[in-house]
C-alpha cells in the first residue's frame, strides 16, 4: 500500500468520524470535545528526541461520541532539515469486553515542511487493551505500519505499560516497548515517570527515557519535564 493511500485512509477515517459527530442524528447524542495544550523540555517519541533535544509546544483536540473518537494533535519538531511540525490525525473505536478496555484505531503522521523525497509521512494501525487492577492500570498495545517513516517500510511497535495512583493527585507510570524495522536496526525503549495534578485541568509530568541504541545522541537517556492543560 502506498503512502498516499495510507494518508488518504487516515484522513478518510478522521473525516468520517467528524462527519458522524456533526450530523443531525449525532447532535442529539453525547458528543464531547476536549482541547489540550502543553510544553515539554524535549519531545520524545519511542525513545528518540524529535526536537534536537530542545523544548516543544504541543496541542490538540479530541472528539468522542459513544465508543467512537477522532482527533488531531501537533508539535514542533527539528530533524536538522526544513521540517518544522508534526501533525497527527487519528480516529478509532473504544469498547469493553472480558474485563478489558479495548482501543482500535488508525493514526496518520504528517510532517510540515518535509524536504522533497524525504518520505516522512506515514500511517499506523493500532490495537490496545488495558485493565484496572485496584489503584493500578496495566495494558499493552501494538502499532503496525505497512509503509513506515523514511527508509523503512514495514514496521511494528509493541508496548506494555502500567500506571499506579499511590495518593490523590499523584500517578506513577511507565512503559517498555520494542520497535521492529525492516531496514534500520530494531531497538528497545522504556520510560518511567511521575505525574502530579496541580489543578483539575493542569498536570505536571517528569519522566526518564532511555533506549538500547548506542552512538545516537537523539536516543540517549534523559529526563523530560512537561506541563499539560486540558479544557
Amino acid at each position: 500500500m502506498s503512502k498516499n493511500l495510507l494518508r488518504a485512509a487516515a484522513a478518510a477515517t478522521l473525516a468520517t468520524a467528524l462527519i458522524g459527530l456533526s450530523s443531525p442524528a449525532s447532535a442529539q447524542s453525547d458528543v464531547k470535545v476536549a482541547w489540550n495544550v502543553g510544553v515539554v523540555s524535549d519531545y520524545i517519541f519511542r525513545g528518540f528526541s524529535q526536537t534536537g533535544e530542545d523544548p516543544a509546544i504541543q496541542g490538540g483536540v479530541d472528539l468522542t461520541s459513544g465508543s467512537f473518537y477522532a482527533g488531531a494533535w501537533a508539535s514542533n519538531v527539528d530533524f536538522g532539515d526544513d521540517t518544522d511540525a508534526e501533525i497527527d490525525v487519528y480516529g478509532g473505536y473504544r469498547t469493553e469486553a472480558a474485563g478489558f478496555a479495548w482501543d482500535f484505531g488508525v493514526i496518520g503522521y504528517l510532517y510540515a515542511g518535509e524536504p522533497k523525497g524525504a518520505d516522512y509521512n506515514y500511517a499506523e494501525f493500532k490495537a490496545a487493551a488495558s485493565r484496572a487492577v485496584g489503584p493500578a492500570t496495566v495494558g499493552a498495545a501494538v502499532y503496525y505500519s505497512p509503509d513506515f517513516y523514511g527508509v523503512d517500510k514495514e514496521a511494528t511497535y509493541a508496548e506494555i505499560n502500567g500506571a499506579f495512583a499511590p495518593a490523590p493527585k499523584w500517578t506513577v507510570s511507565g512503559a517498555v516497548g520494542r520497535q521492529w524495522l525492516n531496514v534500520s536496526n530494531d531497538y528497545t525503549t522504556w520510560n518511567l515517570g511521575v505525574g502530579y495534578a496541580l489543578t483539575d485541568n493542569l498536570g505536571l509530568d517528569v519522566r526518564y527515557y532511555d533506549t538500547n541504541v548506542k552512538g545516537v545522541p537523539a536516543a540517549d537517556d534523559r529526563i523530560v519535564g512537561g506541563l499539560k492543560l486540558t479544557f
